[in-house]
Formats: structure tokens, C-alpha cells, sequence
């Protein structure tokens, strides 16, 4: 999760770099066709995955919210700082709280649902309604959030049922088809430098989706996504030491707080979680 992070940072530096000569629905298009070249490699594991229609079905599924969250986050880079991003970002794994107790029946205690609220409480700060004008730029983010919730909760989904390939492979598939329409409605021929850049993003972004999978793989979702919190330290390095945006301490604060309770969140459960197996003190004393 920590490669996957620096992956995902690298991405954004590119396409805060790039700007809006190119519409969002269209970079993000190209990212993913210029990705499809690293699927060579996977394509055996994809034959050989013998996939079941309900699993078909939530690879399409993924698609779609990745689709949508892709275009959204693109759009919202050229339009407002990275910090702002990298914050409004974070409400992703409150959703996918939110996501597991709807569609995994996972429990939620009373603490859970006082840290998405304390979570939301970190969102109105960071949009500070009435105090800033909210941008469309903030509202892509917002909605990117709960898509890519819908993304990630799949992709824990699958990674428990199918390999790391596999998952990465078919959301690269989809996600180009999905992305198609929407770029040929704006398309703008790109430059080879715009082509250049875009599969330098696909490198950092693919390896990223890998390294994210194995994480998903190896353990639960409260365990590899605080890691995924470093990347506001970056963002905000990033945003103020090479594109000169002013550090805004409210945004920082607000994506503190989201980064706090789930954290919390994540704490939480992990010691929940360990309380079934962990033997006790007397009980290890044969």
C-alpha cells in the first residue's frame, strides 16, 4: 500500500502538470488504452480464471464505478489544489465503512457511526460551505469518493476470490470500454507529447492497481488503508514546493480529521478482529 501510494502521487503530479488542454473524459481514456499493453502479461492468468457470471458481473460493476470516478478525478486535478484532492479523497474508505454494513452486513457499532460522522464533520470543513465558493471541481471530488468506494469494496471482493492479475486486468478492460463513448464525444486530438505523458501515467497508475490488489490479497482492508494517508503529506509538498498552490490549513485540518476517525475506525476493528484468536495469558500455559 505504501508503492502504491507513492505510485498514485506520482500520477498526480503528471496530471496536474498536463492541465486542461485535454478534456478529462479523454486523458483518462488514453491512460487506459496506453495501459492495455501491460495486460500482455496477464492475459494467461485471465483464460486460465474460468470466471462465473456473478463474478462477470462485478467486474462490470467495478468498471463502471471506476469509469465515472476516473473521469470525475481528472476533472477535478486541473481545477482545484491537490491537497483538496488528496483530502476529499480520503472520505473513500468512510464509504467503504458505509459500503461493507450495507452490502457485507458488516456490524455498525455505535464508534463506527460516530467516526463517519466526525468524518463527514472533516468533509464540511475541508468545503467550508458558505465560507468558500464550492467549486465544480470540489463536487467531482465528492462523487469520486463514493465511486471509487464502490471500486475499492469490489476489488476486496474479488481479490478474495480470483489472483492480483486477474483484478487488474479486467478493470483495465472495462474501464477503457467504459471511458470510450464519453472520449469521442470531446476528443481532441492529443500531441505525442500528451501521448508521452498519459503512458507514463498508466505505468504509475498500473503498478499502483497491482501493488493496491496484493494488499487486498494479503490482509483486510482496516489494515492497508491508513497506510493510504501519507499521501496528504505529500500532496500538500507536492501542491505548495512545485505548482506554488498556498498550503490552506483549513484543508489540511479537515483531511486530519477524516484521517483520524478512520484510523480510529481501522483500530477498532483490528482489535475486535484479533479477540476471537488470541489465546489468553492462563490458556497458553500447557
Amino acid at each position: 500500500m505504501l508503492f502504491a501510494g507513492i505510485c498514485f502521487v506520482g500520477v498526480t503530479a503528471i496530471v496536474k502538470h498536463m492541465g486542461t488542454r485535454l478534456p478529462p473524459a479523454e486523458s483518462a481514456f488514453l491512460r487506459y488504452l496506453l495501459g492495455l499493453v501491460f495486460l500482455l502479461p496477464m492475459l494467461k492468468d485471465v483464460r486460465e480464471a474460468h470466471l462465473t457470471p456473478r463474478q462477470w458481473k462485478l467486474f462490470g460493476m467495478r468498471g463502471l464505478f471506476h469509469s465515472v470516478g476516473v473521469m470525475l478525478w481528472f476533472y477535478a486535478m486541473t481545477r482545484i489544489p491537490i491537497a483538496d484532492v488528496t483530502a476529499i479523497n480520503y472520505l473513500s474508505p468512510v464509504f467503504v465503512t458505509i459500503g461493507a454494513v450495507i452490502f457485507l452486513r458488516e456490524r455498525l457499532a455505535m464508534r463506527r457511526i460516530a467516526a463517519v460522522i466526525i468524518a463527514l464533520v472533516g468533509a464540511a470543513i475541508i468545503l467550508r460551505p458558505g465560507f468558500r465558493e464550492i467549486s465544480t471541481g470540489h463536487l467531482a471530488m465528492m462523487v469520486t469518493a463514493v465511486v471509487f468506494a464502490g471500486s475499492y469494496l469490489t476489488a476486496k471482493i474479488m481479490a478474495d476470490e480470483v489472483k492480483p492479475t486477474v483484478v487488474v486486468a479486467m478493470l483495465s478492460i472495462f474501464v477503457t470500454i467504459g471511458l470510450a463513448p464519453f472520449a469521442f464525444m470531446t476528443w481532441i486530438t492529443p500531441t505525442m507529447n500528451d501521448i508521452g505523458l498519459l503512458f507514463i501515467v498508466a505505468c504509475f497508475a498500473t503498478a499502483g492497481h497491482y501493488a493496491m490488489t496484493l494488499a487486498f490479497a494479503a490482509a483486510p482492508v482496516t489494515v492497508t488503508q491508513p497506510v493510504t494517508f501519507l499521501q496528504l503529506v505529500w500532496a500538500v509538498l507536492l501542491g505548495a514546493l512545485v505548482f506554488g498552490e498556498p498550503v490552506d490549513i483549513w484543508v489540511v485540518f479537515g483531511g486530519l480529521l477524516i484521517l483520524a476517525s478512520v484510523s480510529f475506525i481501522t483500530w477498532r476493528e483490528a482489535v475486535l478482529n484479533r479477540r476471537p484468536i488470541t489465546p489468553t495469558t492462563n490458556s497458553t500455559k500447557v
